[in-house]
């Protein structure tokens, strides 16, 4: 699996040559074209790519990125009334968590709520008019400092390949779009890790 290769590329050390942690973070790219209808877990019939979240058609994209910001791995499209959280689960996830045991954190949104073990995600805020412990507020805003650049990788690629702000062409090929993208800016960055 190439997602366990990068993994095993870059070793959890701080420096240079190898990553504190990575940045798992999802995006929509608004699409043109659907047709697709599904069964909802509510047992009704639903359009798979209306994401609800942006209130039109889309793709759900899911990338790991270096603290830098430097989108490193991107999964397949999955549609977009499809939550973070599963689309994660379905491509990504395993291999995190086998990053994970040998010390690479994962830092994500409250998006990946209950992903598990190596994933970090803010601290919800308790119901009715409590408020978070100053301890719980202070690590939900490291957490937030540390996510942060993650957030560029997508702006890398969304703003520099305006192909991907939206998708004309078929749906399902989102994903290719994107990792052909993702070549190009490791190219740009100068990016090129050695493969083993």
């Amino acid at each position: 699996m190439l997602l366990r290769a990068i993994l095993d590329h870059v070793p959890p050390a701080f420096g240079p040559d190898g990553l504190a942690y990575v940045i798992l973070d999802g995006t929509l790219i608004g699409i043109d074209r659907c047709a697709e209808q599904i069964i909802s877990v509510k047992g009704e019939p639903i359009d798979a790519w209306y994401a609800g979240k942006v209130h039109q058609h889309a793709g759900n994209l899911q990338a790991l990125s270096a603290p830098s910001g430097l989108p490193l791995w991107i999964a397949e499209v999955e549609p977009g009334s499809v939550h973070d959280l599963t689309a994660a689960r379905t491509h990504v996830l395993g291999a995190l968590y086998a990053a994970a045991a040998r010390g690479l954190p994962t830092h994500a949104d409250s998006g990946y709520d209950g992903a598990g073990i190596g994933i970090h995600t803010p601290i919800r805020q308790p119901e009715g008019n409590q408020i978070l412990s100053p301890d719980n507020r202070t690590y939900n805003r490291l957490l937030r400092a540390l996510r942060c650049l993650g957030e560029r990788g997508f702006a890398l690629l969304k703003g520099r390949w305006r192909t991907l702000q939206h998708i004309t062409v078929s749906p399902s090929r989102i994903g290719d779009i994107a990792r052909a993208a993702l070549v190009l800016i490791h190219f740009e960055h100068n990016y090129l890790p050695a493969i083993r």
